[in-house]
């Protein structure tokens, strides 16, 4: 549930906006690209969303079904503006983003009495972002979803042998911080969905906008505290750590990769998550999986498109000598 839009990528890296002359085209919004990543891995996916009632808007929702998302649940909205967004890329780790999401986004026009409750109750897994808090009516229609799913505690099962979640009930909150997407504080709105989801996932700067921490395994253990019973703490170079409630730690490196395009590789990394913990993985190899995952499309130039299937994630975590 949330963001959605159009990137515009220059279609070269190192070249300046200012100097681009050819773009490609995409599909993109953090969790439109988590839903591709998650049904390349052959999950079975919906998004809930709004675009412009515009050509661009009839564009992302045939992207959608193109990588096997529904999109009965993505809504038109007459007066706003289907997103774009533009980026620069400088490899390793300069990618700049401009949003054109004024005067609002669409996703931000989700209102409780469109949501689907009976469908948001019925996912194995139930996705969301912290830019869906930013502002109303999402705000109010995110947490709405969040409480039909019946708060933290639902699906959570054993960090070392069964799987760091059981796969029903599991709730995930995308920390996402994006601060020019937001007018407010979002401290206190990030706490009342840490209170209700059972995963957090964010890198270093979210989790410290989250939490007040910003050393890994201090952030880790605020998440759980906060309510959330899997702790996911991406730090970039450094690989990624998760600390589960009933104490399983799972500390993996990163995978090599010479990065072309650094921006689609957490949402990469939240599609492979949200397979692992379907198939109930032991939480190491949901990681090892996960920064494989993310690790293929840090060395391609666009997201959705970019993002990889089974075969692929497996052979990157064979030569990196994992399950």
């Amino acid at each position: 549930m949330g963001r959605i839009g159009v990137d515009l990528y220059p279609l070269a890296t190192g070249v300046p906006l200012a100097e681009a002359e050819t773009f490609g085209r995409f599909l993109g919004g953090s969790p439109a690209n988590v839903a591709v990543a998650a049904a390349r891995l052959g999950r079975r996916v919906a998004l809930i969303t709004r675009t412009g009632a515009d050509p661009f808007g009839g564009y992302l929702r045939a992207e959608l079904r193109g990588f096997g998302v529904d999109d009965r649940w993505v809504g038109e909205v007459a007066d706003l503006p289907t997103p774009l967004t533009f980026c620069e890329m400088f490899p390793p780790d300069r990618f700049p983003l401009y949003f054109y999401r004024l005067p609002k986004a669409p996703d931000l026009e989700i209102a409780v009495e469109e949501l689907d409750l009976d469908a948001v109750r019925a996912a194995r897994v139930f996705w969301m972002t912290g830019t869906g808090l930013s502002e109303e009516p999402s705000r109010e229609a995110t947490l709405a979803a969040l409480d039909a799913r019946g708060g933290a505690g639902a699906g959570a099962g054993a960090g070392a042998g069964a799987g760091p979640a059981s796969g029903a009930g599991t709730t995930v909150f995308d920390l996402d911080w994006r601060p020019m997407l937001w007018r407010e504080k979002p401290g206190p709105y990030y706490e009342r969905a840490l209170a209700r989801a059972t995963v957090a996932v964010g890198n270093l700067e979210e989790c410290e906008i989250a939490t007040g921490e910003s050393e890994p395994y201090a952030a880790a253990r605020a998440l759980l505290a906060a309510g959330v019973e899997l702790a996911v703490v991406k730090q970039g170079p450094e690989g990624v750590l998760a600390v589960h409630r009933d104490g399983t730690v799972a500390q993996v490196a990163p995978v090599a990769v010479r990065v072309v395009n650094g921006l689609g590789a957490g949402d990469a990394f939240g599609g492979a998550l949200v397979h692992g913990l379907l198939a109930g993985w032991p939480l190491a190899q949901v990681m090892r999986y996960a920064n494989a995952a993310g690790s293929i499309v840090a060395g391609r130039l666009a997201c959705s498109s970019a993002m990889p299937f089974a075969a692929e994630v497996e052979e990157v975590v064979g030569r990196a000598g994992g399950e």
